[in-house]
């Protein structure tokens, strides 16, 4: 089942009637060592000359993932929190970097997370911080520009170019799984029609198009229909209006506090 792509097609085609280009930019997170499934998102993501922001857990991440990662130029490496752990109570949504905890522990984890990761890519890393669930404390991401982060990614369209002074917001918008019920590939046609409902308030004006237009995936937990439908998406994306975007490498010259 391939689902009935012509919504988005027709929507692409309007794109392309208006002279309109769509910046592109693919996001996969929970990378800490090499597996067949990364070795596939790394093939796939050299096939669509698209690179993928490989978002890493600093504390687990090991040497031959550095390595594997150092060598490939089709991932990119950013910060993925510092442990991918839950400080939330159990009646609230999981997070590892809003105030369930002392400010301090949260801002050493951060800062804890680029360090590392500097010392493991520093030619490599992307200063992009990408909270476990997409969720942050505003607080705390205030304090992410000090530390040295340049980025921040979460999720849905961003409300303004910067989230901070100095930290520009760069998130996701689409994300194949079904995460609330069967875990597998949502319905093909709910997420072809959230595509298009996307990109069409983007070409009316009421969101941002400047803003790299994310893909989020999970290489980890994907089954063939998730391969499936991400390498359809983006083919399609990339033979329509998109051109690839890519986020700045790390600034040696601004090291965490």
């Amino acid at each position: 089942m391939t689902g009935d792509w012509h919504p988005l097609m027709t929507e692409l085609d309007l794109w392309r009637r208006d002279g309109l280009s769509l910046p592109l930019w693919w996001r996969d997170d929970d990378a800490v060592c090499v597996t067949p499934q990364l070795e596939r998102l790394e093939a796939l993501s050299a096939s669509l000359e698209l690179p993928v922001h490989l978002a890493i857990i600093p504390r687990d991440a090991d040497e031959d993932l550095v390595t594997h990662v150092e060598g490939s130029p089709a991932l990119i490496p950013v910060v993925h929190g510092w442990a991918h752990q839950n400080h939330a109570p159990t009646n609230e949504k999981k997070s590892e970097f809003r105030l369930h905890r002392p400010f301090q522990d949260i801002r050493n984890d951060a800062r804890a997370g680029l360090t590392r990761l500097q010392s493991l890519f520093p030619d490599k890393l992307c200063p992009m911080f990408v909270p476990p669930w997409n969720r942050i404390a505003s607080e705390m991401v205030q304090e992410l520009p000090g530390l040295g982060y340049r980025i921040l990614s979460t999720a849905t369209p961003r409300k303004a170019k910067m989230a901070a002074p100095g930290l520009m917001q760069v998130n996701t918008h689409l994300d194949p799984i079904d995460w609330r019920g069967s875990r597998g590939l949502a319905p093909r046609d709910k997420l072809i029609a959230q595509a298009t409902d996307l990109l069409r308030d983007r070409r009316e004006g009421p969101a941002d198009n400047t803003e790299p237009f994310g893909i989020l995936t999970h290489h980890l937990v994907h089954d063939e229909e998730i391969w499936s439908f991400t390498q359809d998406l983006l083919t399609r994306f990339l033979n329509g209006p998109a051109t690839v975007w890519t986020a700045p490498k790390n600034d040696k010259s601004r090291r965490p506090e």
